[in-house]
């Protein structure tokens, strides 16, 4: 028996029109007048793309700064020796090492939310792919969590820097922020996730590229968002 939606989720879904599609201020003013709970809501824009995931020309993954912050506190681990690791605990990283960290991550730490690496370093830091890969934490050149600069990798991630990647059915869900966010910086902020969605179109993908895009916030009823406006698409 499928679980009964909560009385919050209910008189969030009353403000939402199912067969309408949202200009983003509109979409924005109605997540922020949902019944709230306890925590502070987290706002992801999630979108059905128009691409063939298992060809590597067409696989969507990357990084966007949103210019407002993320609004979580940003637990950043990094791989790293010498000054590369003087330079990260410097910028701010909350747990850096290398033999004794892999070690430590071995033995089932979790207690991060991104993982950073220098070059040199993943030479061993590959070992852990079995440990990090399913938590989507290894470090990746393309999501600039491999860097030969870690201290700036770690300020952009602090800053806010989120990361993406498309799933094996073409979906793909980016976070833009917090429900307790001004109207206008967490607009600012979907407006650059758009914006960066758009661009990472692949030069083959046919059609129409961002098929559909939904706004929605922790545990709350989506509203289809009209990105017209705000892609190339």
């Amino acid at each position: 028996m499928a679980k009964k939606p909560s009385k919050r989720y209910r008189k969030a879904a009353e403000l939402v029109d199912a067969t309408k599609t949202y200009k983003l201020e509109e979409a924005v003013q109605i997540l922020k007048k949902m019944p709230a709970g306890k925590s502070d809501p987290t706002v992801e824009l999630s979108f059905n793309l128009g691409v063939d995931p298992r060809q590597s020309d067409q696989m969507i993954r990357g990084t966007v700064a949103l210019p407002h912050g993320s609004g979580k506190n940003v637990r950043v681990l990094v791989f790293a020796t010498g000054k590369a690791a003087e330079d990260a605990k410097a910028a701010g990283a909350d747990f850096v090492g290398f033999e004794d960290l892999i070690k430590k991550v071995t033995e089932g730490f979790q207690g991060f939310d991104v993982a950073v690496a220098t070059p040199e370093a993943m030479t061993e830091v590959r070992k852990l792919g079995k440990v990090l890969g399913p938590r989507g934490l290894m470090p990746n050149p393309k999501t600039g969590t491999v860097s030969e600069d870690a201290a700036r990798a770690v300020r952009e991630c602090k800053a806010g820097r989120v990361e993406y990647k498309i799933d094996k059915t073409s979906n793909l869900t980016v976070v833009c922020g917090k429900v307790s966010f001004d109207e206008k910086l967490l607009g600012e902020n979907i407006t650059t996730v758009l914006t960066a969605i758009a661009r990472a179109k692949p030069s083959s993908a046919k059609g129409r590229y961002i098929k559909n895009c939904v706004l929605s916030s922790t545990f709350s009823p989506g509203l289809k968002l009209d990105v017209s406006a705000h892609t190339a698409n």
